[in-house]
């Protein structure tokens, strides 16, 4: 009995170690398998975590490239570059095998670039308004430059037609007649006995010229060529300065001839024998100039 149940256990053994045998090499060939499907998923996932990263350097790049007039949009842009920085930062740190972690950051790429299109829009629209804006200014400034050189033209005939008024309204003089008057009025060409000198003129007529009380001033020059003055206050307004004169009065002009005369009281021992020049003075131009002689 014991010998015929021995090769039948030896048997049974046999099936078992094969049978594990065989298990043991399909599970192993399933570990083998496994882990180079495992590894082949780790590297395609760490391809595609270096795709993201350097998809979101190109982004960073293209942000940068990015430019703006606009302050409030320059601040956004700065905004949105500063986060794309700490976003490529995060994905450095991250395992590749972190999926749940890459969907968000390709969702959060995808957003970016979004984003992008819009900033990209904004700034070709205010672009396009600038280069508007640069064509309107420049017309501008050419309409406004044709009026300031019509207005410097209008100003330049107007300049003209106000001297030719004031020419025109110039008052003239004629006959001038100067001379030395003793102490008693009686004329006298000795120059130690006058005591007066008489300046008469005709003032003529201008219907151009303003009607009123005006001033007529003379100044009269000795020979040796010294001003008379009786005072240095003395002084009237010619060619924007202040000039002093001999003697001066007011009279009325209403656009006729009017005749004016306007006397000097010389001082002891002022006057000098030779020729006097005498200049006469209305609204602040030299209207006549004539001489006379004293001995």
């Amino acid at each position: 009995m014991e010998n015929t149940n021995k090769p039948s256990s030896n048997k049974l053994v046999y099936i078992i170690g094969g049978v594990a045998v065989v298990v043991i090499a399909v599970l192993l060939f399933f570990f083998i398998s496994n882990r180079q499907e495992y590894r082949a998923v780790v590297e395609e996932m760490t391809e595609e975590k270096v795709l993201l990263t350097e998809e979101f350097q190109e982004l960073a790049l293209d942000y940068d490239s990015l430019h703006s007039n606009n302050d409030t949009l320059n601040l956004m842009l700065e905004q949105e570059r500063e986060k794309i920085t700490h976003l490529i930062e995060e994905i450095k740190t991250i395992k590749a095998t972190n999926a749940r972690k890459i969907r968000e950051y390709k969702k959060e790429l995808t957003t970016l670039r979004g984003v992008m299109r819009n900033f990209v829009i904004q700034i070709d629209s205010l672009n396009r308004r600038n280069e508007e804006l640069t064509k309107e200014n420049i017309k501008y400034r050419k309409q406004h430059d044709q009026i300031a050189q019509s207005y410097k033209e209008l100003e330049e005939v107007k300049k003209t037609l106000d001297k030719k008024v004031e020419i025109a309204s110039q008052l003239e003089t004629s006959n001038i007649e100067t001379q030395g008057l003793n102490a008693k009025g009686k004329t006298t060409k000795k120059a130690r006995s006058v005591a007066k000198i008489r300046m008469c003129c005709t003032i003529n007529k201008n219907v151009t010229a303003p009607v009123g009380i005006k001033t007529i001033y003379v100044r009269i020059q000795r020979p040796d060529e010294v001003l008379l003055i009786n005072s240095k206050d003395n002084v009237f307004t010619y060619e924007d300065q202040e000039i002093n004169y001999s003697a001066s009065r007011e009279f009325e002009y209403g656009g006729e001839d009017v005749d004016v005369c306007v006397f000097y009281a010389a001082a002891d021992g002022e006057l000098l024998g030779g020729v006097y020049t005498v200049d006469v003075f209305v609204d602040g131009f030299n209207i006549g100039t004539s001489t006379f002689e004293l001995k």
